[in-house]
């Protein structure tokens, strides 16, 4: 799961559990989520990375940046 991009389906923030969307065995499966930084809230639609997993269905994430040239 770490390093896969989702998009937040539920609200992610400070004392909330969040939910995101990823793509899983050649369909889409949805996760608890919470926030690598205690601090940022994401709304949904959002699209973010995942950068930790504890299983079986929990991530935490970070907003996604992509690669400038």
């Amino acid at each position: 799961m770490i390093g896969s991009r989702g998009r937040v389906s539920g609200t992610i923030g400070p004392g909330l559990i969040g939910e995101v969307l990823l793509n899983v065995r050649g369909g889409t499966e949805a996760f608890y989520a919470y926030p690598a930084n205690a601090e940022e809230t994401f709304s949904p639609g959002t699209q973010v990375l995942v950068v930790d997993f504890e299983p079986p269905r929990t991530v935490y994430v970070e907003r996604w940046q992509p690669l400038t040239r």
